[in-house]
């Protein structure tokens, strides 16, 4: 069935107004019943598109390694219907993915960087939080010093932790960040 975490996503989604594939996981199990999960994306809103819907929903199977070559086909037609386009030298903003504190690094942060590119150095505002990048990094683990769209990065240097979902952009400063932050929390 459809799990809390899936309703949140698709808030998430929703609020981001980005487009939506759904990957139906662990379709090799005999307990598995794709119409339930089907009915249940139904009233949520999602209506699959073979239920004359416009929400691809694609049975998977992480385990016998099934479906995974007609995910990937979903999603290739998905952003070529929406033809997405970023540009690398706008601004940089996107999508907070995680937030933690670790040890070692405090406040860790993975971005999706949606337009322009992230270096190093710049000053993030998220919400009410808000820093300079201390150090980033890609999906592997590896130090990087810039990243461009579709890109998705760990950062660290920002005061708190910020929410799944808040959008960041880049300022010019702490300071600037600062009197933001205050400004809209309001007196």
């Amino acid at each position: 069935g459809v799990m809390p975490q899936t309703r949140e996503a698709l808030d998430h989604a929703r609020a981001a107004n980005v487009a939506i594939v759904v990957a139906l996981n662990k379709m090799d199990l005999p307990a598995a019943n794709p119409n339930r999960v089907k009915q249940q994306l139904s009233d949520m809103g999602l209506v699959p598109d073979d239920w004359d819907g416009d929400t691809m929903v694609i049975p998977v199977s992480a385990r016998q390694k099934t479906g995974i070559e007609d995910l990937l086909e979903a999603i290739v037609l998905t952003a070529e219907q929406i033809e997405p386009r970023a540009n690398p030298t706008a601004p940089p903003t996107g999508t907070v993915i995680e937030a933690r504190t670790e040890r070692g690094r405090g406040v860790t942060v993975t971005l999706l960087v949606q337009n322009g590119t992230l270096e190093v150095g710049d000053t993030l505002l998220v919400g009410n939080h808000y820093g300079r990048i201390k150090s980033m990094y890609d999906y592997t683990g590896k130090r990087v010093a810039q990243a461009g769209p579709a890109t998705p990065v760990s950062v660290s240097g920002l005061d708190g932790i910020p929410q799944a979902g808040d959008q960041f952009r880049v300022v010019e400063n702490e300071r600037i960040a600062r009197k933001i932050v205050m400004e809209q929390q309001g007196p």
